[in-house]
């Protein structure tokens, strides 16, 4: 579940906001994103991947949230992980993406 942007990483570009299927965000009176209505949340992981601030915290739990706190999703050290990971934008190249190639991955695991 969406759990924390992380204000003095956003740079607005309104990305999370654009992409999220379930309508998470909205805008604040500065026009930055904020955290409309996290009980919606899927955990689908699409604006962690779009953030290329990586300013955006997501935890596991799609049921209910951490209570994770700004400073303790930058101290986490897994801001970003999720995007490095999936080698999406500037790390594609960097990380094997299998993720995106399930049937694959899939029919690999048949021949094992």
């Amino acid at each position: 579940m969406i759990e924390v942007i992380v204000a003095s990483r956003c740079d607005s570009c309104s990305r999370c906001v654009d992409v999220c299927p379930s309508n998470v965000f909205d805008f604040d009176t500065q026009g930055r994103p904020q955290i409309a209505r996290q009980a919606d949340c899927q955990s689908c992981y699409l604006c962690e991947l779009y953030c290329s601030a990586d300013a955006l915290y997501v935890g596991p739990d799609c049921e209910q949230p951490e209570g994770i706190t700004e400073a303790q999703a930058l101290a986490s050290g897994t801001l970003g992980q999720y995007r490095r990971h999936s080698g999406w934008g500037e790390w594609a190249g960097h990380y094997r993406n299998l993720q995106w190639r399930m049937g694959e991955v899939f029919q690999r695991a048949r021949k094992t």
